[in-house]
């Protein structure tokens, strides 16, 4: 496994479980366990050590974009395979369940991210459907991983991509979207959101087709107007 060192005094962000190594806090460019290997390709697992070899984490390196290493594992006995993605993943739909279980919502964020530490990788459900967005060269190195896992876990009618945030620019990646698993839907579907219907068309709406995260503002705004 290819090895990320840190210059020296650079390590405190990662000690306090920052996820993120930036480019100006790598020492050179990384290269294998001898030293001598050549160094990662974008999407590969690195580890991340400081200026006096102390290890640090382990995630994957894109020599392209100013964030190097996006950290996937604080410990160090624990190795990043096919696995690991499908634990990962269940552990972030399972901390969903209470919503998952609540008829009057079916349309929430299943992984967010660093928040659930799945980096560069986002995924909405909408009802019987689920949108994903890759948005680092780590996630789309390893897309059939995680498409498995989502229709393994949460088994949706449909999985579309949109992954054409400006994000994948500064990972060097092109935009992509469209139906990657499963059946479409015939146009806009109908969801449910603390017992009220929207409609979301994730073809073209905007992120992934609707703004999730404004859910108890939409509550709120739907008290004050009946009131």
């Amino acid at each position: 496994m290819a090895v990320v060192k840190l210059k020296n005094n650079r390590e405190k962000s990662l000690l306090n479980r920052h996820p993120w190594v930036f480019s100006g806090a790598v020492d050179g460019e990384a290269t294998g366990d001898s030293g001598s290997d050549a160094g990662p390709a974008p999407g590969d697992i690195v580890d991340v050590v400081s200026a006096g070899g102390q290890w640090l984490a382990r995630g994957y390196y894109n020599g392209e974009s100013n964030i190097r290493v996006r950290v996937l594992e604080w410990n160090r006995e624990v190795e990043i395979d096919e696995a690991w993605w499908h634990r990962r993943i269940a552990a972030s739909v399972a901390r969903r369940a209470r919503l998952a279980g609540d008829g009057a919502t079916n349309a929430y964020r299943l992984i967010h991210a660093e928040a659930d530490m799945l980096p560069g990788l986002v995924a909405d459900r909408y009802g019987d459907y689920v949108v994903v967005q890759l948005l680092t060269a780590g996630a789309e190195r390893v897309r059939k991983v995680i498409l498995d896992a989502l229709t393994e876990v949460v088994g949706p009618a449909g999985i579309f991509d949109r992954s054409d945030a400006d994000s994948r620019k500064r990972e060097k990646l092109q935009p992509s979207t469209g139906l990657i698993a499963g059946e479409a839907p015939g146009g806009a579907i109908e969801i449910t959101e603390n017992g009220r219907r929207f409609l979301v068309d994730f073809f073209t709406g905007q992120k992934t087709g609707f703004y999730l995260d404004q859910r108890d503002n939409r509550n709120c705004v739907s008290d004050l107007a009946r009131g």
